[in-house]
């Protein structure tokens, strides 16, 4: 009902609307109409009423509320079912469930905060309340189990992608970190359902650091983590509208993945990546060895390339952590 009543108001532009049209038009009484202005304005819509004329919609919360998103937002799959919650343990957790629950394809999952975010590895992601954009994305894609690492570098380009429309650049790192002059802006986690020839669903959760300033950050990851206000000189970007490009974006790239492979998303990763022709050290999470090289290229699979002394190794993401050599 409340979303009818926004497209409603929308529609009327600066004009009025009296609330006795709208009951008409939903087929619901005055009151009712009431109770939804109210409960609108409580979630920071705008709304001003005027005993003569009516209410009119005078502004909208940079809050990401599933008819926000929606409002304006061009994809075919990605983002056309949104749950939300204010606050929860982990955005991929949940989607999980859902997805279990036989959640359709292109289904997302955000929320205003995460109370456990978590990042690659285990890590913990930092993900205040209102300051960024904490969602997972539900895919069900008709490719075999070993193509979906690949959905991970998928997600970095959508993010990318959409930073270039709103005039910020930055680099991929990889395979799932999106950094600025060395610090970190975007984690990406990709979890998988799958039987051996089939995927069930594939869950990619990212966090993107949008409007937090420097001092917001903890103290143990201050000098390693940035926000694209930061990067936009101190100014807010508005969390809607840049996650209705990173949607349109992920929707793009995952209808030309279904169409064409993985070859055109691969080709774009590499122009963004800040790992390829560097020196990096190698080290193993879960047998301990450790070497250094050079980061060549990645392969077909989306694994890392990496020529040292003894020979050209083939890096997977699960197994290691890539750090510059120092």
């Amino acid at each position: 009902m409340r979303t009818k009543i926004l497209e409603i108001l929308r529609s009327a532009g600066d004009a009025y609307i009296s609330g006795e049209e709208m009951a008409s038009r939903l087929g619901v009484s005055r009151t009712a109409v009431w109770k939804h202005i109210r409960e609108l304005r409580e979630n920071g819509y705008d709304i001003v009423s005027h005993s003569r004329s009516g209410y009119s919609l005078r502004e909208t919360p940079d809050r990401l509320l599933p008819s926000e998103i929606r409002h304006g937002l061009k994809t075919q799959c990605v983002g056309r079912d949104i749950h939300f919650e204010e606050v929860l343990d982990s955005t991929n957790n949940v989607a999980k469930r859902l997805a279990a629950a036989g959640a359709a394809d292109g289904t997302i999952v955000v929320a205003e905060q995460q109370t456990g975010g978590k990042g690659r590895l285990e890590r913990q992601f930092f993900s205040p309340a209102g300051k960024g954009i904490w969602f997972s994305a539900i895919l069900r894609p008709p490719f075999m189990p070993q193509e979906a690492p690949k959905c991970t570098l998928m997600a970095a380009v959508a993010v990318s992608m959409a930073m270039e429309r709103f005039g910020l650049k930055a680099g991929i790192k990889w395979p799932n970190d999106l950094l600025y002059e060395n610090r970190k802006l975007v984690g990406i986690l990709t979890e998988m359902s799958a039987e051996m020839d089939r995927i069930n669903h594939i869950i990619i959760g990212t966090g993107i650091n949008v409007n937090i300033l420097p001092e917001e950050f903890p103290a143990d990851i201050r000098e390693t983590a940035t926000s694209l206000q930061a990067m936009n000189g101190g100014r807010p970007l508005p969390r809607v509208k840049f996650f209705q490009a990173v949607l349109e974006a992920m929707d793009e790239l995952y209808a030309e993945v279904l169409a064409n492979g993985f070859a055109p998303i691969m080709e774009a990763w590499r122009k963004y990546s800040i790992t390829l022709g560097q020196e990096v050290r190698v080290i193993g999470v879960r047998n301990g060895e450790e070497y250094t090289g050079t980061a060549v290229d990645i392969d077909d699979d989306g694994a890392l390339l990496v020529d040292a002394a003894d020979g050209r190794h083939r890096v997977l993401a699960g197994d290691v952590s890539i750090r510059p050599k120092k």
